[in-house]
């Protein structure tokens, strides 16, 4: 479920990827209606029966989203392996999200499964 803290965090925002960040949102909350988000660690976070994933404002030539268990979900050519079991799904432009667009979903939906069995 969107939240007005989001909400207003992106319309607050000045990051020269904002429209990408907004996109990859929409695209995230989109998998599953149970999916929720909140601002954490300085960034729109994603929730699911654990943390997901949140946006990293300090990162300005790119919207990079920061899986806090990467470890945990399948090698996915939209991840890459960060230090402390993290990864990192980083997009350069519009086009960019929509070529990994599938591959994000499936990571979303991958998560949701692991929640599931837990």
């Amino acid at each position: 479920m969107a939240s007005s803290k989001v909400n207003d965090f992106l319309a607050g925002l000045n990051h020269p990827m904002k429209q990408e960040m907004i996109a990859i949102r929409q695209l995230i909350m989109e998998v599953d209606p149970s999916i929720t988000e909140e601002v954490k660690w300085g960034g729109p976070s994603f929730y699911y029966k654990g943390d997901i994933a949140t946006f990293s404002p300090r990162v300005k030539d790119q919207a990079v989203l920061v899986f806090h268990q990467g470890e945990m979900l399948a090698g996915r050519t939209v991840l890459e392996p960060a230090p402390k079991g993290k990864a990192y799904a980083r997009f350069n432009n519009m086009a960019d999200i929509e070529t990994k667009r599938e591959d994000l979903k499936a990571v979303i939906r991958e998560w949701i499964q692991l929640m599931e069995k837990n």
